[in-house]
């Protein structure tokens, strides 16, 4: 599914966030990526979606050359990559019912279908009922989960989460996690991007750690070491 070659990525002489990294991720995994502040996990979320490209090596998703994708394909790959993002990035003046539908209305989605999908995405993340409240009326969890609904809109096969528990206590910490779990046993590749290492310590599941832009374990049920 994701197959990553010998990237490095170079801000400026004195800024290399990534050095030399190959790893491979299988359709379906449920991966921790994790490290410390500045360890390169935030350079690799955006070289995932294309929204920076490495300087060296390649990276390939499904049928995807993500190093050489052109700008029109953009989009299209990103269709297939669902990013959670720590902050939420919600349109505070749009209910969350709109805020997820505006992801598929920018697709091209017609009403109908538009219709026929939010409601269920907001019945998976557990939020039918406050469909036409607005983010600022939501706790961060709920917000958090809004996002989630958002990103599962295109149905893609990979979901790209970078700190998404980041501003969360422990309580709505652990429902995004069941969220994530529950939608990965759906089939849908999970790329998680924590310092959480008590997130991390329960899923026992793959652990990848990096530490100054390299990869130093890549455990198939790994620990947080740092």
């Amino acid at each position: 599914m994701i197959k990553i070659q010998g990237v490095t990525k170079v801000y400026t002489a004195n800024s290399i966030a990534l050095r030399d990294i190959s790893v491979n991720i299988a359709a379906g995994e449920f991966v921790s990526v994790i490290g410390q502040s500045g360890s390169g996990k935030t350079t690799l979320a955006k070289l995932l979606i294309a929204e920076e490209r490495p300087t060296r090596g390649s990276i390939h998703i499904g049928d995807w050359n993500v190093t050489n994708i052109s700008p029109n394909e953009i989009p299209y790959l990103r269709r297939q990559i669902g990013v959670i993002f720590q902050d939420y990035k919600l349109l505070p003046k749009k209910t969350i019912y709109e805020n997820v539908a505006f992801a598929l209305e920018v697709a091209g989605e017609n009403g109908h279908r538009i219709d026929q999908v939010v409601p269920q995405l907001l019945e998976i993340v557990g939020l039918a009922k406050k469909h036409d409240r607005y983010p600022f009326q939501l706790s961060g969890g709920e917000q958090q989960r809004v996002a989630i609904a958002r990103s599962l809109a295109h149905r893609p096969k990979i979901i790209v989460a970078d700190e998404p528990t980041g501003n969360l206590d422990t309580i709505n910490t652990e429902e995004i996690i069941q969220i994530l779990k529950k939608i990965n046993e759906f089939g849908t590749t999970i790329i998680l991007l924590t310092h959480n290492r008590e997130v991390v310590n329960s899923l026992r599941r793959r652990v990848i750690t990096l530490h100054g832009g390299e990869i130093i374990l890549d455990q198939s049920e790994g620990k947080y070491v740092l």
